[in-house]
């Protein structure tokens, strides 16, 4: 399965140009908050990202969260199809029979919708809550708005999990590629970020009191709460492709692959103690985490693999944007180009359960 096109949306802009220059730049100040009296940090998407009057003409009721997804969804498809080679279905966005999946994986949906939705109910009562509000409180809001949006007639999924729903969209993705369901799948993540999430961030985990994520430090490695949304456009054939999904794997080591050339770890605040990274981790294998980019999110493993995509299209490897090192870790410390193949993302929930999404670059004459 393979990675034909990307969009992104985040704090420090929109679309991989936006990405690219990000990891080239490094760590970069996130906005203030003020949480309960007390100043605090977040990854906040700009409004200015998403005020797309042409592709969200009528969402103008939309949430942000739903706005986020349509942005980046549209951006993948559209960077997609212009790399996509000659197939029996040129056209996948109408009529030329060409299916198109629609997989949006979140661990807290919309939230800050539900939240006021809530809020309405307990000051307007029952009779006199907003409609709008409550229907773009569904978690299924955001996959109905990209299908709404692009013009997609295929089958439409919402995943929610906390930790692992990215991986269990691309094995979802891929079951449904190999099945002939679709033709293409539009998998990716989107998450928001609202006051309640902040608060419970600061209250139960320890936040970065300088704004700076900290992912080798690991215990701790402290949090800065993100938002945004990224998605990939996938398919079976190669095309022009990023990097071919290799393999994931969730609580099940993958087999008969080799060491990979980077690590990738999603070590970004969430876990109270993320000494469990170290099992991950060998000096022979330099190390990476880019959540001081994006955030501390749940389902950032999608915005890593953003990165390691990336990061394989241009045979560049991206310094870590935080270096802080206290263990003497194998990590990137230069932005420089390089030969690498295999990239393995690696995320720990709070059980200590292990996912794997290995990303495999294009070999030279496969269309690199």
């Amino acid at each position: 399965m393979n990675m034909l096109g990307m969009g992104i949306v985040f704090a420090s802009g929109r679309g991989i140009d936006s990405l690219d220059r990000a990891l080239h730049e490094g760590w970069q100040a996130p906005a203030e908050v003020e949480i309960k009296g007390r100043k605090s940090f977040a990854y906040k998407v700009d409004q200015q990202a998403i005020s797309d009057r042409t592709l969200l003409k009528n969402m103008r009721r939309a949430d942000k969260l739903s706005k986020m997804a349509v942005v980046a969804a549209s951006e993948a498809l559209a960077g997609g199809m212009v790399n996509i080679s000659p197939s029996p279905h040129p056209s996948p966005t109408g009529g030329e029979g060409a299916k198109i999946g629609v997989i949006v994986a979140t661990a807290l949906g919309a939230h800050v919708t539900t939240f006021d939705f809530l809020d309405d109910i307990l000051e307007y009562g029952d009779a006199g809550v907003s409609p709008t509000t409550f229907s773009n409180s569904v978690h299924n809001a955001a996959a109905s708005y990209i299908s709404s949006a692009l013009g997609i007639e295929g089958p439409t999924l919402t995943v929610t999990q906390f930790f692992f729903a990215f991986h269990s969209a691309l094995q979802l993705a891929q079951v449904w590629l190999n099945e002939g369901r679709c033709d293409y799948v539009l998998a990716g993540t989107v998450e928001q970020y609202g006051d309640v999430l902040a608060y419970v961030h600061d209250t139960k985990l320890v936040p970065a009191h300088d704004g700076r994520i900290k992912p080798f430090n690991l215990k701790p490695a402290f949090q800065v709460p993100g938002e945004g949304s990224v998605f990939f456009l996938l398919g079976n054939n190669p095309g022009n492709a990023f990097c071919e999904v290799q393999s994931v794997s969730v609580n099940d080591q993958a087999d008969n692959l080799p060491p990979a050339d980077l690590n990738i770890i999603d070590a970004d605040g969430l876990l109270e103690d993320e000494s469990i990274y170290k099992e991950c981790l060998s000096p022979d294998v330099p190390a990476a985490a880019y959540s001081p980019l994006f955030g501390s999110m749940m389902s950032g493993s999608a915005f890593n693999c953003a990165a390691g995509a990336l990061m394989l299209k241009n045979q560049k490897s991206y310094a870590n944007p935080v270096t802080d090192n206290p263990y003497g870790f194998n990590i990137v410390n230069d932005t420089a180009p390089c030969s690498i193949e295999l990239i393995r993302c690696v995320r720990y929930n709070c059980f200590h359960e292990r996912a794997e999404i290995y990303l495999r670059g294009k070999q030279i004459g496969e269309g690199r």
